[in-house]
């Protein structure tokens, strides 16, 4: 069954898309199979997977709103080889028309249900603010990768967000817990950069990632060519950086597994 795993934080620009699209592009590149879904009205995400956010016959906004099935809404090519549910403006009403529906904070938690199975990974790109889609997306993620940069005021939004998250858990989603934080647009010349990521170490200890996202111009440039930088420059630190976050990911996946299987 598959891990569906939101990519949020409230704070925007930095690197919430660019993850998810090359997170989904590199594990993707392993052979697992992974779908990314686009719940941001600007679909940044659909964009970056070469994928024409002004031409889609559906997208999130009919699986939230409009009930249609998840495989009559997937896009099966994109340019990182996973499969997508794409998102335009439209999705901006989604919030609007959900607000008498009921048990609306489990749209896409049911919608996802009978199609589990058939992925490795799930990947849910929020908006950059808490409303009923970042709600939606909670609410359907089993847990939640926080990127964020390294600085002073993102550690404070850092803060902020872990409470939104535990506030989340409690009301909609129990099981809901962080993936993991990863640090991104990191320059380890920079020492404020070095201090906050000591910070993120001593308070969430394992859960900050060793694999760090370089600031990179490749990273920058891929999405204007609507591909992952894997595919747009497969040299690039960026590329290097995300196949090691892939690499990580599956290796924490896998001890789990061992972990939960001795415990057994």
């Amino acid at each position: 069954m598959a891990k569906v795993i939101a990519i949020a934080n409230q704070k925007g620009g930095v690197g919430k898309t660019t993850t998810a699209v090359n997170l989904a592009a590199s594990l993707a590149a392993t052979k697992r199979k992974v779908l990314l879904i686009d719940l941001d009205p600007q679909g940044n995400a659909t964009m970056g997977s070469g994928v024409d956010k002004y031409d889609l016959p559906a997208t999130a906004y009919e699986l939230l709103v409009d009930d249609k099935p998840l495989v009559d809404v997937v896009v099966k090519e994109t340019s990182g080889g996973y499969h997508l549910v794409a998102a335009n403006s439209d999705l901006t009403a989604a919030e609007v028309r959900l607000m008498n529906v009921f048990a609306r904070e489990l749209r896409l938690r049911n919608a996802l249900k009978d199609y589990r199975n058939s992925y490795d990974f799930i990947f849910i790109d929020c908006p950059p603010s808490l409303n009923m889609l970042t709600v939606n997306a909670m609410a359907a993620a089993d847990t939640v990768l926080v990127p964020m940069q390294c600085e002073y005021f993102a550690l404070e939004g850092l803060t902020a967000l872990v409470e939104t998250i535990n506030q989340l858990a409690a009301a909609v989603n129990p099981e809901l817990k962080i993936e993991g934080i990863l640090r991104t647009m990191y320059d380890p010349r920079n020492r404020l950069a070095n201090d906050v990521a000591e910070q993120l170490k001593q308070h969430f200890g394992d859960k900050v990632y060793r694999a760090v996202i370089p600031r990179n111009v490749r990273l920058a440039e891929a999405p204007s060519f609507g591909a992952p930088v894997m595919y747009y420059d497969k040299n690039s630190t960026g590329a290097k950086a995300y196949l090691a976050l892939a690499g990580e990911m599956l290796r924490r996946a896998d001890k789990k597994t061992v972990n939960s299987t001795a415990t057994v």
